[in-house]
């Protein structure tokens, strides 16, 4: 063992309950009003660029650490195969950079002279950053997207993910400031009401053991009901929202498999994505893109919470055994009942409602957690037993009185807001007024959005303090490699010239070649085992010299 290398040994999290490692990916809407005919891939770059200048002006080290690729393989399927880069729609090459050079932006703009602060030593625009809190910033097609650093527990993915939309707040805040670009607003919604939807995905650390198929049939259930817990509700029916109506699911609509490779085309229910980011023979990342994007606090722990505690039911054999007939159309039959009385139709004849499914999860859940100890209010792991209070609260206010879950719920928040317009204004739900108000209730500037006057107001329930959400700006996790990842770019960013979520390159000056630190073991490289080696050295050549020991001499 090379000096100083116990610091990347990890441990374990308690089993059965809501504790694994989980982290969220988040695609914002994007609009310039000033500027309708904008390229969006242009505008997306603009925003990492601007957040970039304001990471330079507040971190010594830099950071704007490039993404690494290197390890990148999207086109590998949980089902056994690996599909041909020929046959794959270009949206899933996740693992080639972005090519968007500054002149391209310039023009687009009507400006020759963009700010050195945006460009790399090539000229070319920064559009794919990791940050000093351990999180992805980058263009993904379109639009800006956050990748927020891995976490351990739902309340802590909330608080992460929070932070994303103050990341996002910061560039936007930076753009207004220059009154030579058009003002760009980003929104914190799935669709453009246009046939259009990108995503907001979870991910979640599972054993490779758990044979895929168990897992297909435990979460398919939950999945097509899960939004009447976590939904963030919808103005308009159909992708292009042109039927009227309001719905519980920003996503339901866009769905068109129930199993499948696709993240932007025939979206599958469940994801296979096999692309674990760990170490592979021992992890499976579970890629989810069936949830909406949420600014509900509490919808976002739900969402994080009872999942991971439906996974933890998969990986003992305890999911509840129902199978849904269509389960697509179920889904979206289940978005569009707002009264929550519908029924489904499983394969063994029953009717139920989606709530009778969510119970049935909830109560094996709970079952578990009680075998396994971790929901014990003084032994426990500090985290199930608040998932499963919340859980049942949220189901017995749906179940009873769906109003009095509109503090916590955020399509039932959303739709009291909607419904005190209507009445006011004597409006119908095909009017576009009402599409107006969906879309400001998204908009991440607090003095816009319209879930931010009602958080402001005590309408909506908070889970995370504002303190919290700006440390996780700036600060990783410390219970994840992210602790490590996010430490290594705002120390000595100047000399880390590349990380992803398994790695970070150092390029450190009288070294004759790149230093690879792997990071593959999500549960290493924390706070408690390496934040005593970043406070004692101020250079990278120290740190990685007690880190991994001395470079090899010369060959003799």
């Amino acid at each position: 063992m090379t000096p100083g290398s116990e610091a990347l040994a990890g441990t374990e999290l308690p089993a059965g309950g809501a504790m694994r490692v989980m982290g969220s990916e988040t695609e914002y809407g994007i609009h310039a009003p000033s500027a309708p005919g904008a390229n969006a891939t242009m505008m997306s770059a603009r925003v990492i660029q601007a957040y970039a200048q304001i990471t330079r002006q507040k971190t010594a080290g830099g950071a704007e650490t490039r993404w690494d690729y290197t390890d990148e393989e999207p086109l590998h399927d949980a089902r056994g195969w690996t599909l041909e880069r020929s046959q794959a729609d270009p949206s899933q090459l996740t693992d080639q950079p972005p090519v968007l050079d500054a002149e391209a932006v310039a023009l687009a703009y009507g400006r020759q002279d963009l700010e050195a602060d945006g460009q790399d030593e090539t000229g070319s625009l920064l559009m794919n950053m990791v940050l000093g809190n351990g999180a992805r910033l980058y263009v993904d097609h379109a639009h800006p997207e956050y990748s927020s650093p891995e976490v351990t527990n739902p309340r802590a993915a909330v608080t992460w993910d929070a932070a994303g939309d103050l990341v996002a707040l910061g560039a936007v805040r930076k753009l207004a400031s220059d009154p030579e670009l058009p003002p760009i607003n980003l929104y914190k919604n799935n669709t453009d009401n246009k046939s259009v939807s990108y995503g907001s995905h979870e991910n979640y650390l599972m054993p490779r053991s758990v044979p895929f198929g168990d897992i297909v049939r435990g979460l398919t259930p939950f999945f097509v009901t899960r939004q009447v817990i976590c939904g963030a509700g919808r103005v308009g029916l159909g992708q292009d929202g042109s039927r009227p109506g309001y719905q519980i699911s920003q996503r339901a609509d866009f769905f068109e498999a129930e199993v499948g490779l696709e993240t932007t085309i025939r979206r599958p229910i469940i994801n296979t994505r096999d692309e674990p980011h760990a170490t592979a023979d021992k992890y499976r990342r579970l890629h989810v893109i069936i949830g909406d994007a949420n600014l509900s606090q509490v919808s976002n722990y739900l969402k994080f919470g009872t999942t991971a505690m439906v996974l933890s039911l998969i990986e003992a054999g305890q999911a509840p055994r129902i199978e849904v007939h269509e389960p697509v159309a179920a889904l979206q039959d289940v978005s569009h009942d707002t009264s929550l009385s519908g029924t489904l139709r499983l394969l063994d004849g029953r009717r139920v409602t989606a709530l009778d499914i969510q119970w049935m999860y909830y109560e094996a859940a709970a079952k578990l957690a009680l075998e396994t100890g971790v929901s014990d209010a003084h032994s426990g792991d500090g985290h199930t037993r608040e998932v499963l209070e919340r859980w049942e609260l949220v189901l017995t206010q749906l179940g009873s009185d769906p109003s009095a879950a509109a503090s916590s719920v955020e399509w039932i928040a959303k739709r009291a807001l909607l419904d005190g317009y209507r009445n006011r204004d004597n409006l119908e739900w095909g009017d576009a007024r009402l599409g107006l108000v969906d879309l400001q209730w998204s908009d991440i500037r607090p003095e816009k959005g319209l879930y931010y006057r009602m958080l402001a107001r005590e309408r909506m329930q908070r889970l995370v303090d504002d303190a919290a959400i700006a440390r996780a700006v700036v600060e990783p996790p410390s219970d994840t490699r992210a602790y490590f990842r996010g430490k290594c770019v705002s120390t000595f960013g100047k000399q880390v010239v590349g990380a992803s979520w398994d790695s970070v390159i150092f390029d450190v000056p009288g070294i004759g070649k790149l230093q690879r630190v792997p990071t593959r073991e999500p549960l290493r490289g924390t706070e408690s085992l390496t934040g005593e080696l970043f406070r004692k050295h101020d250079t990278a050549a120290a740190f990685l010299g007690e880190l991994l020991g001395p470079p090899p001499g010369p060959k003799a």
